[in-house]
């Protein structure tokens, strides 16, 4: 009688809308936070790309790196633009716009989507690279997707992964890390990276409150930055949030800091 019950429920539920799934265990979910939490390198943080949208914390470790890939242009380049100051050529992507907003001779601009397959919309990592800069051992990617982040990591090698030495991601979605089948696909997209690098920022991007459950406040989105671990030669455990430089995502909206469970 009470599974009946729960049929009908979910089928209602799924009427409106709504899909009701299992849930991930408390004690997964705190043992992938712990598996998160940042460190502090011999590498001090700068922020590139101004004081808002665009701008992300990165180590000062970008001595002779001269190329970027940064796929998902949408209306702000300043992250690209900044680094083209110090002579860093970026190849940028982005299938739903015509052209990058600023006008850079630095910029190299393909009109395509970064995903898990080649062709008139979409191009894998290892293609693009191969395709623009086929040498570089040591790159920066910084990569803001809506969603399809989680795809290019898991297509990716982690030998084309390592060909960068600073990696700089905005996760969407880490609210489903409560839910059982989205707690499987996050956690090895984070997995593939944890294996050659260390997270040594996460910022939460103020466009979405926090998710509570259990006890855990999840931020919908969050900016990730990871240093390749070849690059640390110290780390401790990062035990203050927000840095110095952090700055609101959306300067329209209240900002928050990193939930403490996190750090």
């Amino acid at each position: 009688m009470i599974a009946l019950i729960k049929r009908r429920i979910k089928a209602f539920l799924l009427i409106c809308g709504v899909y009701v799934s299992a849930t991930t265990s408390k004690e997964q979910v705190a043992e992938f936070i712990e598996s998160l939490k940042p460190v502090t390198t011999n590498y001090d943080l700068i922020r590139v790309g101004g004081y808002a949208d665009g701008g992300y914390l990165i180590p000062n470790d970008i001595e002779c790196i001269q190329t970027c890939f940064s796929p998902g242009v949408c209306e702000a380049s300043n992250f690209e633009n900044d680094l083209t100051k110090r002579g860093v050529k970026c190849f940028l992507a982005d299938y739903s716009v015509d052209a990058p907003p600023i006008d850079n001779a630095l910029f190299d601009f393909e009109k395509k989507y970064l995903g898990s397959k080649n062709n008139e919309m979409f191009m894998t990592l290892e293609h693009w690279i191969r395709t623009k800069a086929p040498e570089i051992e040591d790159s920066i990617l910084q990569m803001d997707i809506e969603g399809a982040e989680y795809s290019v990591i898991l297509d990716s090698t982690s030998e084309t992964l390592c060909k960068f030495r600073i990696i700089v991601i905005e996760f969407h979605n880490l609210d489903l890390v409560f839910n059982k089948m989205g707690f499987d696909l996050i956690k090895l997209a984070f997995d593939k990276l944890l294996r050659d690098f260390e997270i040594v920022h996460i910022h939460p991007n103020n466009s979405n409150l926090p998710f509570i459950c259990n006890g855990f406040s999840v931020p919908p989105v969050m900016e990730f930055t990871f240093l390749r671990k070849d690059r640390i030669t110290k780390k401790s455990k990062c035990n203050y949030f927000p840095h110095e430089l952090d700055r609101a995502s959306d300067t329209r909206k209240l900002d928050y800091s990193l939930p403490k469970c996190w750090y």
